[in-house]
């Protein structure tokens, strides 16, 4: 059994979270001078950064998306551009999704 997560199941994790209260509360410590928390992006999205992420997994082919974790960062330039989308929101969206996989990778091996 594989221990990593598709990105579709990760892109509609972050979705049960958006604009949720707490996660509007949370990343209110964690705003910049601009208002912005992109960090705080992956624990509650807007419904706008959701549909930015939407628009980019949609246009991945399927090689891309089995394997994402694996992206680099003149791809995911490039997805965000084709998807008119914040790259610096995707970049965020792929490096929480590495993350989780080798999170989830380490817990296996324990």
């Amino acid at each position: 059994m594989s221990s990593s997560i598709s990105i579709d199941d990760y892109l509609n994790r972050l979705a049960a979270f958006v604009d949720n209260e707490y996660g509007r509360r949370f990343r209110t410590q964690f705003e910049d001078h601009r208002g912005a928390a992109q960090l705080a992006m992956l624990q509650s999205p807007t419904r706008d950064e959701l549909q930015q992420l939407q628009r980019a997994v949609a246009i991945m082919t399927p090689h891309e998306r089995q394997n994402a974790a694996q992206l680099t960062d003149d791809t995911v330039r490039r997805i965000a551009h084709d998807a008119v989308i914040d790259p610096a929101i995707f970049a965020i969206f792929i490096n929480g999704y590495r993350l989780e996989n080798k999170k989830r990778s380490e817990a296996k091996q324990k």
